[in-house]
């Protein structure tokens, strides 16, 4: 496998990488003139045919890394599709990374004749098949969505030659690999196999040996890394100290848009009301809403009508909003690559954000586990870290460990709260 990195010279614009000319017109009109590190080094091997594999944090521009070539390949071979079947398939883990992975690609096929069909859970999967039995150029779905339409016969992916598996990390922690297994076997053969993942466990390693052949390895970021341009910032605080510490912190840019993550559905739901009835302006996904209020609810916050959106990390996977000022992690992950992805959901498109983590004495081993997946101390804004004997594992189980060092930062850095200077994408 080879591997190719930032340190490339990369090209100055997009006219440069050999699209077909009705991809550079979408390109102009979207204002897209100069490629980001990974559609540079990724977008060239692909259009040569190579399977690849990319690393690079949320926000990079990873859709348009896979989805140019993909575009790119489909216009070069015209035809119909035939019924039931798809020329191209993309999987990716949630149903909103789905719907904004498909917008992304229509807002480029708008003056050709390709088709981008969706299939989702959540939506209704009889107008799915209707969709479906006119045939697709390329198939956007979440893994068990498409294995139930498999199994009513009503897709056949024998003609799909390009496969795009997106988010694949999340996909893993989903344990979406066995719809994978269920779903390989039944697509064409020869074909071109692009993973892009955010992180990089050992299970990825295997998931590429089993999907990818001889695979161009491109990475713009060491796994675990942060975009650049997010400050982040912890404040050690009691579990019953969070409410009041987010209403102080919200309440220094109220026309911002921040995104809170609470652990759990019920949490988030407790949470968003709370504020709600304090006078926030705020909303709430999670699993146990409807696609449609979830749709809504991004909508809104995209449109600026809410400006504080709680979720959970499933819920928010694929939320694309440049204007994501703050990400306030209200509850750690516990899994540390979730706090990675999290905090990516601010400094996109070439922007500034700011990402701020409360916490409590039960969640610092969390924070221990955060730190060395990334390989730096976060700065403490406000708190003490706790002794040893305060420390317990989320659930209450006491920790006999003797404590590690302690963050440091310089505290209160983050409470002097300015909104990002957002700079427009190059």
């Amino acid at each position: 496998m080879q591997e190719r990195t930032t340190k490339e010279e990369y090209l100055f614009d997009f006219d440069m990488l050999g699209l077909a000319p009705a991809l550079n017109d979408a390109l102009a009109r979207a204002k897209f003139t100069q490629p980001t590190p990974i559609q540079n080094q990724a977008i060239p091997l692909a259009m040569e045919g190579h399977d690849i594999l990319g690393l690079a944090q949320t926000g990079t521009g990873k859709t348009l890394a896979f989805g140019l070539p993909l575009i790119d390949h489909l216009l070069a071979q015209p035809g119909k599709p035939a019924p039931k079947t798809a020329k191209a398939l993309i999987l990716a883990p949630t149903r909103e990374l789905v719907n904004q992975i498909a917008d992304s690609l229509r807002s480029l096929t708008t003056k050709t004749k390709l088709r981008v069909a969706t299939v989702v859970g959540g939506q209704s999967i009889n107008k799915q098949i209707m969709f479906l039995s006119r045939g697709t150029d390329i198939l956007v779905a979440t893994p068990g969505r498409l294995i139930d339409l498999m199994d009513r016969g009503a897709v056949d992916l024998g003609s799909v030659r390009r496969l795009v598996l997106d988010e694949a990390d999340q996909m893993l922690d989903m344990g979406f690999i066995h719809a994978l297994r269920r779903i390989a076997p039944e697509l064409g053969t020869p074909r071109q196999t692009m993973l892009f993942s955010a992180t990089m466990p050992k299970q990825m390693e295997e998931l590429s040996r089993a999907y990818l052949t001889n695979p161009q390895r491109v990475q713009v970021s060491p796994p675990g890394k942060a975009a650049d341009k997010i400050t982040q910032s912890v404040h050690f605080v009691s579990k019953p100290g969070k409410p009041e510490k987010l209403r102080q912190i919200l309440s220094q840019d109220t026309d911002a848009l921040t995104l809170v993550f609470a652990r759990t559905k019920h949490g988030a739901e407790k949470l968003m009301k709370g504020l709600v009835a304090d006078g926030y302006n705020a909303a709430s996904i999670h699993g146990n809403k409807s696609q449609g209020q979830r749709d809504r609810a991004i909508k809104a916050f995209r449109a600026g009508e809410i400006t504080v959106l709680v979720a959970t990390d499933v819920a928010a996977r694929g939320i694309d909003i440049p204007g994501v000022a703050y990400v306030i992690n209200y509850d750690l992950p516990e899994v540390p690559d979730n706090y990675v992805h999290r905090i990516g959901r601010t400094a996109r498109a070439g922007r500034e954000g700011e990402a701020i983590a409360f916490c409590a004495p039960d969640e610092f081993d969390l924070l221990r586990q955060i730190q060395k997946l990334m390989k730096i101390q976060i700065p403490v804004a406000s708190g003490t870290a706790p002794e040893a004997s305060e420390t317990t594992k989320p659930g209450g189980h006491q920790r006999n460990r003797r404590r590690g060092p302690k963050p440091q930062g310089a505290p209160g850095a983050a409470n002097r709260r300015r909104r990002p200077r957002h700079k427009s994408a190059a």
